[in-house]
């Protein structure tokens, strides 16, 4: 846990790139570095992409290819021109000598970078995912060193990430580790599944608290009202005419899709005739 400092939000597609470079790392090399990106506000920090960087590293000395990191930071400006510089991260599970000197390279970049840190060996029998922030220390006018502060870390993601996620989630279950993408109704199905499985868990609790099985809280009754109060007024009929009329726009997408690529495939084959 943090002492102070903003709060690291972590996206998954960072840790999925993280993992990525690490296992396209170099024959011999320990570990890999990279750079982090992302937005700054006022109590955190959202790390939202990375890349690698080119780097080697001895018992002795270490060697960055900084002119590399450069040129893909400007490069994925003009993708992104919303994402910094944030700090820099490196697997492994320990902070080392190296890494003070590759943190102070980062400080010239970023103000007050951050450093993350992703055990990808497993060390401590799980992927540890820490975040710090350095610190000078030391009696003024004399050597001053530098400290590592933890940070406290948060997982977040984009709705287009969460169906990443929860993909890789069913793989865990599963003899082969391998799982195919749904269908656009079967998402659509398991969706109103879930809903209605969590509309009976309330209707379940708010049976249990009239009857007085259960105290009433206060503040789950508040949540409850702020959903009632957020739901249209809207007759049966209507939303029954409005959901058929969304499903058969789906259906309409999806087979002029198909069509589409019925029609590429026919145009490959006629071409190497």
């Amino acid at each position: 846990m943090s002492v102070y400092g903003p709060v690291v939000k972590i996206h998954p597609v960072v840790l999925a790139s993280i993992c990525d470079s690490y296992e396209r790392r170099n024959e011999g090399a320990s570990r890999v570095i990279g750079t982090l990106l992302g937005t700054v506000d006022k109590h955190s920090i959202e790390v939202t992409n990375c890349f690698s960087v080119p780097h080697n590293e001895s018992e002795d000395e270490v060697a960055v290819d900084m002119e590399f990191a450069k040129n893909m930071y400007e490069l994925h400006k003009r993708v992104s021109p919303t994402e910094v510089i944030i700090g820099w991260y490196a697997t492994g599970f320990d902070i080392t000598e190296h890494s003070v000197l590759i943190h102070e390279y980062y400080s010239r970049e970023a103000t007050n970078p951050i450093h993350l840190t992703m055990d990808t060996a497993l060390q401590s029998s799980k992927m540890s995912i820490r975040a710090y922030v350095s610190a000078q220390m030391g009696v003024p006018g004399k050597t001053v060193g530098v400290m590592f502060t933890p940070l406290t870390v948060k997982y977040v993601y984009f709705d287009t990430e969460r169906i990443g996620v929860d993909l890789l989630q069913r793989t865990r279950v599963l003899p082969n580790r391998t799982k195919g993408l749904t269908s656009d109704l079967s998402q659509v199905g398991g969706s109103a599944a879930r809903v209605q499985d969590m509309l009976t868990t309330m209707l379940a609790y708010i049976d249990d608290v009239l009857s007085g099985k259960v105290a009433a809280d206060n503040s789950v009754g508040r949540f409850l009202m702020d959903l009632v109060n957020k739901v249209p007024t809207i007759s049966a009929e209507d939303f029954e005419n409005m959901l058929n009329s969304n499903i058969n726009d789906l259906l309409m997408v999806t087979y002029l899709s198909n069509l589409t690529q019925a029609q590429i495939a026919l145009n490959e084959k006629l071409v190497l005739l």
